[in-house]
């Protein structure tokens, strides 16, 4: 069976036909496909972002563990997460390809989403039902093993993606291929946006449009020969050490004996951009404690709407700011006349991303005045509440007095330098007895209605019952007393004692710092991409986005170290050494792109060809993919015309 086209002497096999009119459709000068892979990539990075945005919650809240300890393990995550995209790359160029890769690490990806959600169910090892897992061993390990999961999943997809959203571009679309890098990083945080119940429905959209993609055949275990030729050069250099030998133009050349001339040109490329990224880890490093430090800074504030706000800014503030930078302040700075290139557009989000912990700095000084005095690891604090029925004379050893009324507490946590002390009241008679505080911590000591009789009041749902309520501040402690008559008088006899006071500096104080990394994300990121995509050969470019992605691992893992060894003693301090060193390292990387030179890889690799010239088969190859170039592009037109 036959297909016609309205092209006069032009016969294809139906099939063949079918399968060239879906993958050329086009629809706004974009191909279709795109909008299948744009979607996709908007499901997948809020199934991230959204476990992300609660992950140090959970870890200091569910598995209890210290702030320190909770930033630690998240940024190795998050670091594992930008490590894996060059097992992602290898596996794609060399095995699988992009679309495979995507499809089957999205399944382990699922996988270890739930994993990780059955791993904070606390119902599992909570076998007295009281609330508390009794066992946490059990729940780490369910949890870590998750994590694992996603970052390979997560991570192994990251460089495959946008390349092959890139692969479906032609020549022709150009213009499309810079816009869709913008287009793509607006999804990435659209998708924190959706709905966690939509999200699995949306993924399917990705295999919907397989029929619809460029798919390209793995080109070899690209990175595998890329460290092998590197090897090689390095090695060769090294034998050939001695004066006597001519030195060479670059060091890659090194490796001339062994390796085609175009591979050691399209490395050159490679590390020419590898270089540049040797400073760009330091804008993660800051970037990413949105998720640590500043979600922990958070908890220490008030506001109620504000912190839903707060846990939504950065996305609504990229969908914001992306097609405003896009559409309107890169074009207008290009009017006057500026040559405000993507390095040094990358430079200036360094900047803000400076200026973002500066603010974070400052909202922290104002925070820590209203905090609490905690008891150092020498030190112990205890609070008494009197339930006596008259204002009791306290004295505490060695020489501390209180007068505490009926159903009331000491104005503050009484701190002391030692674990033993003894408490003396001034009742009929005179009650002694002694106590041993718990170091660096907190406690509180109830001096029943009879001292000398202690008693246990249960509020029971049966003929008896009342209902008290309290809306509790951010941050807040209490205390609740509660006395026999509960019931008589309707919980009106329930005493509160205000343990620590509510936050009172609020989330809103945020918004500054999230605007400023926000606006430094879009500069450096959104731009970062794009030059990593404009940069590299075109055999290479999941190599190179997974050199990007590392550079995310790497911030991480320097977060990790500063959080386990710097232990600096106020956060504010942290905050603004790390805006200090991301302007050293900008000032750095901006002397580093003065001195780029900014290459067409088409270009080079065309050039390189030439210098060795072709042999007439593959002359006559690449005559007729010429031709079968030329003959797709009036098939489309012929089917666009039958459109109309």
């Amino acid at each position: 069976m036959e297909y016609h086209s309205v092209l006069p002497n032009v016969c294809i096999s139906c099939s063949v036909c079918l399968c060239m009119l879906v993958q050329t459709a086009e629809c706004c000068g974009y191909p279709i496909s795109i909008f299948f892979i744009v979607v996709n990539e908007f499901c997948e990075r809020f199934s991230y972002y959204g476990m992300r945005a609660v992950l140090v919650l959970y870890f200091r809240y569910f598995l209890l563990w210290d702030d320190d300890l909770a930033t630690s393990i998240y940024h190795a995550f998050v670091a594992l997460c930008y490590l894996t995209p060059i097992l992602g790359a290898i596996i794609a160029d060399s095995w699988l390809g992009k679309f495979k890769t995507i499809i089957y690490l999205s399944i382990v990806y699922a996988i270890g989403q739930v994993t990780m959600a059955i791993s904070t169910i606390h119902d599992i090892t909570d076998a007295n039902r009281d609330g508390t897992p009794d066992n946490f061993t059990f729940h780490i390990a369910l949890s870590m093993l998750g994590l694992i999961l996603i970052a390979l999943g997560t991570g192994g997809i990251k460089p495959c993606v946008a390349a092959f959203g890139g692969d479906q571009f032609q020549e022709h679309q150009s213009r499309q291929l810079n816009t869709f890098f913008s287009v793509f990083y607006l999804c990435i945080n659209a998708g924190s946006l959706l709905s966690t119940l939509i999200t699995p429905v949306l993924r399917v959209v990705f295999i919907a449009g397989s029929g619809m993609y460029v798919k390209t055949d793995p080109e070899g275990n690209i990175m595998w020969s890329v460290c092998k030729c590197i090897g090689f050069a390095i090695k060769n250099r090294f034998r050939h050490r001695s004066s006597s030998y001519p030195k060479r133009e670059h060091w890659m050349d090194w490796a001339n004996e062994k390796y085609d001339k175009l591979l050691i040109a399209q490395i050159k490329m490679v590390l020419k951009v590898l270089f540049l990224y040797i400073p760009l880890p330091m804008f993660w490093t800051l970037f990413d404690q949105k998720g640590s430090r500043w979600t922990l800074q958070a908890t220490t504030m008030s506001g109620d709407f504000v912190s839903i706000l707060i846990s939504t800014v950065n996305p609504i503030l990229i969908l914001t700011l992306v097609p405003i930078m896009d559409r309107l302040i890169f074009p207008l700075i290009q009017k006057c006349g500026l040559n405000f290139s993507p390095l040094k557009r990358m430079t200036v989000g360094m900047l803000f991303a400076a200026m973002a912990f500066v603010s974070a700095a400052l909202v922290q000084i104002e925070i820590d005045k209203t905090l609490p005095n905690f008891p150092s690891s020498s030190e112990s604090q205890l609070k008494v509440v009197n339930t006596y029925s008259t204002t009791l004379n306290v004295t505490i050893s060695p020489n501390e007095h209180l007068l505490i009324e009926s159903f009331g507490s000491s104005a503050d946590y009484v701190t002391f330098d030692h674990q033993d002390i003894t408490v003396s009241l001034n009742t009929n008679p005179v009650i002694t007895k002694a106590f041993s505080l718990i170091k660096g911590g907190r406690q509180t000591l109830i001096i029943p209605s009879d001292p000398t009789v202690m008693r246990d009041f249960v509020l029971r749902h049966g003929e008896q019952w009342c209902e008290f309520s309290r809306k509790f501040g951010f941050g807040a402690s209490y205390t609740f007393l509660i006395p026999s008559t509960v019931f008589s008088d309707d919980c009106e006899s329930i005493t509160e004692v205000e343990d620590m006071k509510p936050n009172s500096v609020h989330m809103a104080l945020q918004i500054p710092q999230y605007f400023l990394i926000t606006t430094g994300e879009v500069m450096f990121s959104v731009t970062g991409l794009q030059f990593s995509y404009s940069q590299a050969p075109k055999n290479m470019k999941s190599v190179l986005q997974a050199g990007w992605l590392c550079t995310n691992a790497v911030g991480n893992i320097i977060v990790l170290i500063v959080a386990e060894l710097g232990k600096l003693p106020k956060q504010w301090a942290e905050y603004l050494l790390f805006a200090s060193l991301l302007v050293a390292v900008s000032i750095i990387f901006s002397i580093m792109a003065y001195f780029y030179t900014y290459i067409d890889p088409a270009e080079i690799e065309a050039q390189v060809r030439k210098e060795q010239g072709l042999e007439p088969e593959e002359m006559e190859k690449e005559t007729l993919e010429m031709e079968e170039k030329d003959e797709d592009q009036k098939n489309e037109q012929g089917v666009k015309q039958t459109k109309i």
